[in-house]
C-alpha cells in the first residue's frame, strides 16, 4: 500500500497522538490517542508502535459493554472500575473494543521479528482516566473508550491504517 487508498482508512500520527477516519483525504473523523511510550519501533520486544501501514486484520468486542476487559482476547467477565484497576495495579488494560493490525510491508512491520500481528498491535479502548494525546502505551495504539467504539462500528476488517511520524 505505497499510496494512500481512496475508499477508508485511518491514519495515526505519533507526533499529533491523533487518529484520523478519512475516506481519500477527506478527514471524517479525529481522535486523540496514546502511542508506545518508547516511540516508534517495529522490532519484536520493542515496546514501540510500528510505522508504515498496515490493515485491520481482526475486529473483537462487537456489541460488548462499554469497558469489558479483554486478556489474551478475550472478555474476562469483568467491567472496569477504579476499584478493580485498585485491585489490578500494573495492569495494561484492554477495553471495549479491539482492531488487531497486521503489518502490510514485508520487511518493515510484516514477518520476521517486525511483525505487527504478532506483536500482538491493536488499536484498542483504555482507561478514560489515563493520558491521551501524549505516548503511554507499550506500543498499541490507546483509545478513550467511547472513541474505539465509535471507530469500531465505522471500521470494517481490510481497513488501512497507515501509521507515521508525521504531523
Amino acid at each position: 500500500m505505497p499510496t494512500e487508498p481512496a475508499g477508508l482508512w485511518l491514519r495515526v500520527s505519533l507526533p499529533s497522538q491523533r487518529l484520523e477516519l478519512r475516506r481519500g483525504e477527506a478527514v471524517e473523523a479525529v481522535w486523540p490517542v496514546s502511542t508506545g511510550a518508547r516511540g516508534a519501533d517495529e522490532r519484536s520486544g520493542s515496546g514501540g508502535t510500528p510505522r508504515g501501514w498496515h490493515v485491520v486484520r481482526a475486529r473483537i468486542g462487537d456489541a460488548a459493554p462499554a469497558g469489558t476487559v479483554f486478556v489474551g482476547r478475550r472478555p474476562t467477565g469483568e467491567i472496569y472500575s477504579p476499584a478493580l484497576a485498585a485491585a489490578h495495579p500494573g495492569r495494561d488494560w484492554i477495553l471495549s473494543r479491539i482492531l488487531w493490525l497486521s503489518g502490510a510491508e514485508p520487511g518493515r512491520n510484516r514477518l520476521g521479528d517486525r511483525d505487527t500481528m504478532r506483536r500482538y498491535i491493536y488499536i484498542h479502548g483504555a482507561p478514560d482516566e489515563l493520558p491521551f494525546g501524549v505516548p503511554d502505551s507499550h506500543g498499541c495504539v490507546r483509545m478513550r473508550n467511547v472513541d474505539v467504539i465509535a471507530l469500531f462500528e465505522r471500521t470494517p476488517v481490510g481497513t488501512p491504517v497507515l501509521i507515521e511520524e508525521r504531523p
